[in-house]
């Protein structure tokens, strides 16, 4: 397992939807340094330093990019836990989903999401969407340290 600082967090359970913002996210010089985790579960092991991730020493990322619709435990419950937590709750976290339901807008938002997006189905408008994304969380938009 690669230990360096995590510079984004990408929580992801379609390995193609995964693989086009790991290759964006490279491809432009966004992040250089990004953890890939597949489901809620591991996510918040990750975050939390748990389970698999017991050992992980290096502080948490500069940005989650959370997928909503998960198996095991869904985008809304991660977003939950991290927010109630004084150790994750600064974290920036973009919900990234398909979904163009209000009401999974309106959860998110009522759970102190930070940015709600939707994945554009056609290749090049997800890898641009991605990008400026990217470009604002980690380039323009100023976090606490």
């Amino acid at each position: 397992m690669n230990y360096q600082h995590v510079e984004v967090l990408l929580v992801e359970d379609s390995r193609a939807d995964a693989e086009m913002t790991l290759r964006t996210l490279k491809r432009r010089g966004i992040a250089n340094n990004v953890e890939w985790v597949r489901d809620g579960v591991e996510a918040l092991d990750y975050l939390f330093c748990e389970g698999t991730f017991a050992d992980r020493t290096n502080g948490h990322p500069k940005l989650v990019l959370l997928d909503l619709k998960m198996p095991k435990l869904d985008g809304l419950e991660v977003l939950k836990r991290m927010k109630s937590d004084a150790r994750t709750r600064t974290i920036p976290v973009v919900m990234m989903t398909s979904s163009r339901e209000e009401g999974d807008l309106l959860a998110s938002y009522q759970l102190g999401v930070n940015s709600f997006v939707v994945k554009p189905v056609e290749f090049d408008e997800f890898a641009e969407t991605v990008a400026q994304v990217g470009m604002y969380w980690m380039i323009a938009n100023q976090a606490p340290g």
